[in-house]
């Protein structure tokens, strides 16, 4: 059986580790690969990097911050992209109040608070019940620690700049899968809601009990779900 050649891109302080349990569940379908977020404070930089190493065709998968670099790789090389999906995430820019909050954690990292960050970080970015949950905690915030402060500058830096990602998603046209969690409070149901509704046959899907970190939160569920988006 060939294997579909498969790029996922972590989020915000995240690593290949957010991805584990699908890139183990899903080894049978897909050869996966994961893109280094880090080292370039621009999507577009960091799109074509990840262009420059991967097979001619693909399956793209991005969460939160992977979601906009995932936005710019369709918008860079559309057709080398086979079917597209994006986990708690959003075609929108950065509002001002976000931006403003982004400038103010980047303040602290060069002050040498970084290590404050990613626990402050995680009320916001889990499920309330995982928040404490050993494994969870532990694997967000050994990420975070993995990615470092200038690497936390530099994505965020990236996040400020992106794009609005609106206007491109009526021109998708590859099997599409949107996943939100429920309890997701940075990008909503609604939020993704309007990313399925831009980008026709978009199939749409909200995982109980998840933060915006689904595919660490639930990961069985977004493996099955991946599971059958990859044979669409």
């Amino acid at each position: 059986m060939t294997r579909s050649p498969l790029l996922l891109c972590p989020g915000l302080l995240n690593d290949a580790a957010l991805w584990r349990h699908q890139l183990d569940c899903l080894a049978d379908l897909a050869d996966a690969r994961v893109t280094d977020m880090t080292g370039a404070d621009s999507l577009a930089a960091l799109a074509a990097r990840a262009l420059a190493e991967a097979p001619p065709r693909f399956a793209l998968a991005g969460l939160s911050m992977g979601g906009y670099l995932a936005f710019e790789i369709v918008r860079q090389a559309p057709g080398r992209v086979t079917r597209l999906a994006l986990f708690d995430t959003t075609a929108r820019p950065d509002a001002p109040e976000a931006t403003q909050r982004r400038r103010d954690l980047i303040d602290i990292a060069r002050r040498g608070g970084f290590s404050r960050i990613p626990p402050q970080l995680l009320a916001a970015l889990l499920h309330p019940k995982h928040v404490d949950d050993p494994a969870i905690r532990g694997a967000a915030l050994a990420m975070a620690e993995r990615i470092g402060a200038e690497a936390f500058i530099a994505q965020q830096t990236a996040i400020m700049k992106r794009p609005d990602s609106r206007p491109g998603l009526a021109v998708i046209a590859v099997p599409t899968l949107v996943v939100c969690g429920r309890q997701d409070s940075l990008t909503p149901p609604a939020v993704m809601a309007e990313i399925a509704d831009g980008i026709p046959g978009a199939h749409f899907v909200v995982v109980e009990d998840s933060g915006h970190l689904t595919p660490l939160e639930q990961p069985v569920a977004t493996s099955a779900l991946m599971r059958y988006w990859l044979q669409v």
